[in-house]
C-alpha cells in the first residue's frame, strides 16, 4: 500500500484487510510526506503484521508503490489502495486462484463495486463500467489494469523492478509486464468496494489531451520494448 494524506479512510481500509490475514501476513505501508493524520492513524494499530516505512519524499504514486514493493516479502503479492474498503472474501479468493503458482507468473485482476465517500454504489461493476480485459494492445490503448483490483505471484517483481522513469503508472506497468512474461486472468468475482471521491489520486476514464496520450503511450511502449529485450538477453546470457 503507498499512502499520502489517507486520514480520512486509511483506518477503515486497514481494519477491512486486518481482518483476513494470517498472522503470517504482512501489510507493508510505503507513506509519501503525508502531513496530515495518515502515519499517526497506522501506528495506532500496534499490529506486528503492518510494516511501515516513513519519511519518503518521492512524490510519486509510481515510486511510492514502487518502495512498497521492493520491501515486500511475501510469495503472494496483493496491491491496495488506501482509500477503499476490501469485502471479507478477497483473501479467500486470491489464495485459490494464485495456489499452486510456483516458479512462474500469474497475475489475476478481480472484480469490485464502485462507491462514493460514502459507500453507496455508484456502479456494480468495475470490469463492466471500464471494459476490463486482458490483451496488450487493448491496454496499451485503453488501461484496464488497476492496482486496487490486482494481485500477482512474487516472480512478476523479477521483472518488472525496477520502475522505468517514464512509465504512467505502476499498475499499468505491472500488467502488461504480465502479459509479455507470465499469465494473466480477469476473475469477474467482486472482492472491493472501489471509491471514488474528491481527492482520489487517479480518475477513471479520465481524457487527456491528444499530444499527452501519445506521449504516454510512446513512453510506456518504449519501456516495455527495452524491458523486453534485456530480459532476453540476460536469460541467453544466462544460458
Amino acid at each position: 500500500m503507498a499512502t499520502h494524506n489517507g486520514e480520512k479512510y486509511i483506518k477503515r481500509q486497514l481494519e477491512s484487510i486486518l481482518a483476513q490475514l494470517s498472522q503470517e501476513d504482512e501489510i507493508v505501508i510505503s507513506d509519501d510526506s503525508s502531513s496530515d493524520k495518515t502515519v499517526a492513524l497506522i501506528k495506532g494499530f500496534s499490529d506486528r503484521r503492518i510494516r511501515l516505512y516513513e519519511n519518503n519524499t518521492f512524490f510519486s504514486p509510481v515510486f511510492n508503490s514502487e518502495n512498497a514493493l521492493a520491501k515486500a516479502s511475501g510469495e503472494i503479492i496483493v496491491l491496495s489502495d488506501q482509500d477503499d474498503v476490501w469485502l471479507d472474501n478477497k483473501i479467500a479468493v486470491i489464495r485459490q486462484e494464485l495456489a499452486g503458482v510456483h516458479g512462474g507468473i500469474k497475475l489475476i485482476v478481480l472484480d469490485g463495486q464502485i462507491v462514493d465517500e460514502n459507500e453507496t454504489i455508484l456502479h456494480d461493476s468495475i470490469f463492466a463500467h471500464i471494459n476490463s480485459g486482458k490483451g496488450l494492445f487493448k491496454n496499451i490503448y485503453d488501461n484496464s489494469y488497476m492496482g486496487c483490483c490486482m494481485a500477482f505471484s512474487r516472480e512478476l517483481l523479477t521483472i518488472a523492478l525496477p520502475f522505468p522513469g517514464t512509465i504512467p503508472m505502476h499498475d499499468m506497468w505491472l500488467g502488461l509486464i504480465a502479459e509479455l512474461f507470465g499469465t494473466v486472468e480477469f476473475v469477474s468475482e467482486k472482492t472491493i468496494k472501489y471509491r471514488r471521491h474528491g481527492g482520489t489520486a487517479t480518475d477513471l476514464r479520465r481524457r487527456l489531451d491528444v499530444t499527452r496520450q501519445i506521449s504516454r503511450r510512446y513512453h510506456l511502449v518504449t519501456s516495455l520494448v527495452v524491458r523486453f529485450i534485456q530480459m532476453k538477453y540476460s536469460r541467453k546470457t544466462a544460458d
